[in-house]
């Protein structure tokens, strides 16, 4: 089986790299911008005419939540549009596609995990272009494609909260993290291996899922549990309301995702977000 990956540079992506070397039954292709634009229908054809793929695994987004508030037309041509292009083109050439979104399609004011047949409502603009992006492929391609919604991602590689935690609380004597928005931590590795589960399973059934780690916690006790698994102890981590904390952009108050379907539909195992975390913090300080 061949797989192109989009956004191979990015976490998520960067994870799917590592993660390949487990399946040497697949062919990979990683692609990022560089090698090839998603954004362009025509550059897309083209590669999709001289290569054969099995799956797209789109790891392409905007993440910028902030920037995207300003920087709209560029969230939509890369969440909305270039999902798009990618359908159409794994329509035409009969390839499966796995598209990843996000919990900011919906309002985050929830009290229990959300369902994949929940109402999505967002708030931001970077939600409201991923949900543009699952509709978009959910209308090109109903039957030949997954997405996967996740909250909260890091990785040990690229820019992410558990890196700058880990860089602030041994910079800093004091530091203050909200306690009032709540969500599941989502290590990239342990999401590329559910991608995998799906891609080398012998039953496709498409539609939606949601993946991150089990349990839940605030940013706050995150924070503390980066510092301790760190082994970082001079850092004084005290809370505060979200209201206290400066923002260009509303975060989710609430964002945990039931992921019982996945788990049933596919077997994937989900690992509790503490011991994924203590794996992630083992690979930075290694």
């Amino acid at each position: 089986m061949k797989i192109l990956v989009t956004g191979a540079n990015g976490q998520l992506g960067s994870e799917m790299r590592v993660a390949s070397a487990n399946y040497p039954q697949h062919e990979f292709d990683f692609t990022d911008y560089q090698e090839l634009n998603i954004c362009d229908a025509d550059a897309v054809e083209r590669y999709f005419a001289e290569n054969s793929f099995d799956f797209i695994v789109n790891c392409a987004a905007y993440t910028a939540v902030d920037n995207a508030e300003t920087d709209e037309a560029n969230a939509r041509k890369l969440n909305r549009d270039a999902v798009g292009v990618l359908a159409e083109a794994a329509q035409r050439h009969n390839v499966k596609m796995i598209h990843v979104s996000t919990d900011y399609v919906f309002d985050g004011n929830g009290h229990q995990p959300y369902n994949e047949d929940d109402a999505i409502s967002p708030n931001t603009v970077y939600g409201k272009t991923k949900a543009e992006g699952e509709q978009v492929l959910q209308k090109i391609l109903p039957d030949s494609s997954v997405i996967i919604r996740t909250a909260w991602l890091y990785s040990s590689f690229g820019k992410n909260f558990v890196k700058t935690m880990m860089k602030l609380c041994s910079e800093r004597d004091r530091l203050t993290v909200v306690f009032d928005q709540i969500g599941s931590p989502t290590y990239a590795a342990d999401l590329a291996e559910a991608i995998m589960k799906v891609v080398s399973s012998e039953k496709f059934v498409p539609g939606v899922y949601h993946f991150s780690n089990e349990g839940v916690c605030s940013w706050y006790d995150f924070t503390r549990a980066i510092c301790m698994v760190s082994g970082i102890a001079g850092c004084d981590v005290q809370p505060i309301e979200s209201k206290d904390y400066p923002a260009k952009t509303p975060r989710p108050f609430y964002s945990v995702l039931n992921k019982r379907k996945i788990k049933e539909t596919y077997g994937v195992k989900v690992p509790y977000w503490y011991d994924s975390l203590v794996r992630c913090v083992k690979l930075l300080k290694a």
